[in-house]
């Protein structure tokens, strides 16, 4: 691992995609880079995503998938009614085929296919062998050996801008220390964890009607820094937002894979709040749930549907892994062990009105709620939110079930204002000289929501391209300067 250095060409706070991403690049270019991580270990939440978004690459035309560039910039702006920075979302597609040809030559990492999760949706997601584990170890493996320096446990405090270069602070066990720079990149993550933060920009409460998956000490550290040096802000209130069990995405069970399943969803008062089918496009899913008071919501079913479920498989997938028509063939003993096991997320009964009075709604509106519903599923033709006739099935046949679900997200999507060259900027626009931010920490690319229907796994292209772009950049800074 070596010593800490007194002095090097860059900083990259954060050691998950964007930041390994960007340390790479430059090191590759040239650069002297010390990479501090907060947490005990590399990569953070870039553990867990499955593929990366990027369009018009060599395993694309491979596939005879035609989706260009153009259409999905294009795309990509209309779903955020051309909230997101046009310069920003333009230079991450253009970059996004060479990145994934970089991390399959350059890196090492291996690819599997290119699919999407949404049904109709533009082919764009670059499946890992594994998962983003992969590619954070092939990143580290990478940046080791090419001399740039990896310190865990030790989180950047502080940034102080002199008339050339940074002091950057970080804090080694108990002593602080100073390490002069002439880049710093912010990649440390956002801020999922800061319960004051979810408060004040999104309206929630962490951890009573909004639940983090997969993040850990993130507490905004990069955004604060950056506002301190004059960094504009910009979608610091987007989340990546989904709609789950309440044992989380993370837990494979069968009940598990039922919650998502697009047939009859109620909230608190015991009433349908969105077509189903919006499971499909989990911003979508997200955005509806999230509304609903507490970020409460059941799933409901009967003896009929868990049966269709065991013989006939899933609609909706989860993972990769278990792709539609997967059978979930102990469905029926799942659900009576969770019924015992976990009587505050799992309820069953033999008459809606008795199941209502589990869940603490008004038995007379779920049970017009369900027999509405009924007649939508006779007629084929959901008169209320125009649900696909193929999803409506009826719940007639006892016993019932319901299963309590949560709303949760994946990671906040801004805070630090960028331009297309990922540099931060003021509130005039004007780049802050040295200072660049990308992945979580950076706002623009989303508009308002994550464009998912899209751009299939554009969180984690984000955080790659935005590494890569950072990196580069800062060589032609670092250029300029010498």
């Amino acid at each position: 691992m070596g010593q800490i250095q007194n002095q090097v060409d860059v900083v990259v706070i954060g050691s998950g995609a964007t930041g390994l991403t960007a340390a790479v690049t430059l090191a590759l270019g040239g650069a002297s880079v010390s990479v501090f991580e907060k947490q005990p270990e590399i990569g953070g939440t870039s553990h867990n995503f499955l593929g990366i978004f990027a369009v018009e690459s060599d395993m694309q035309r491979e596939r005879f998938i035609t989706y260009s560039r153009d259409q999905a910039f294009s795309n990509i702006m209309e779903y955020s009614h051309w909230l997101a920075n046009p310069r920003l979302v333009r230079a991450v597609v253009d970059e996004s085929a060479k990145t994934i040809n970089w991390l399959k030559k350059e890196i090492g990492v291996v690819f599997t296919n290119v699919v999407t999760n949404i049904p109709e949706a533009p082919q764009t997601y670059h499946l890992i062998q594994n998962s983003g584990a992969d590619v954070v170890k092939a990143l580290q493996s990478k940046a080791e050996n090419l001399g740039v320096f990896l310190k865990t446990s030790t989180p950047v405090t502080q940034i102080h801008k002199t008339k050339d270069t940074y002091q950057v602070t970080i804090e080694v066990e108990v002593t602080k220390m100073e390490v002069e720079t002439k880049v710093v990149i912010v990649a440390s993550g956002g801020y999922a964890n800061n319960e004051e933060w979810i408060r004040k920009y999104s309206g929630l409460e962490l951890n009573r009607n909004l639940f983090p998956v997969g993040n850990k000490g993130k507490m905004g550290d990069g955004i604060r820094m950056a506002r301190e040096l004059g960094a504009a802000e910009e979608g610091i209130g987007v989340l990546e937002l989904l709609r789950t069990g309440r044992n989380t995405p993370e837990t494979m069970s069968q009940v598990a894979f039922t919650v998502v399943q697009p047939y009859l969803w109620v909230n608190g008062k015991g009433e349908r709040f969105c077509n189903e089918c919006v499971t499909f496009d989990d911003t979508s899913m997200g955005n509806a749930h999230v509304k609903q008071k507490d970020g409460l919501s059941y799933s409901l079913f009967d003896m009929s549907t868990i049966r269709s479920l065991m013989e006939n498989g899933i609609d909706k997938a989860m993972t990769m892994d278990f792709p539609p028509g997967t059978r979930l063939k102990g469905l029926a003993q799942e659900f009576e062990n969770d019924v015992a096991n976990r009587p505050e997320d799992v309820f069953r009964a033999d008459t809606i009105k008795e199941l209502a009075r589990k869940i603490d709604v008004d038995p007379e509106t779920l049970h017009n709620t369900v027999d509405e519903y009924n007649t939508y599923v006779e007629k084929g033709h959901d008169d209320l939110f125009s649900k696909n006739p193929k999803y409506l099935k009826s719940l007639n046949e006892s016993p019932f079930y319901a299963v309590r679900a949560q709303t949760v997200f994946l990671g906040t999507m801004g805070g630090i204002r960028i331009n297309q060259r990922t540099e931060v900027v003021d509130i005039q626009d004007s780049a802050i000289p040295g200072l660049y931010a990308g992945g979580f920490d950076a706002g623009g690319m989303y508009g308002d929501s994550y464009s998912i229907r899209s751009s299939t796994g554009l969180s984690s292209g984000f955080a790659v391209n935005s590494g890569r772009l950072a990196g580069k950049n800062a060589l032609n800074y670092l250029s300029a300067r010498s």
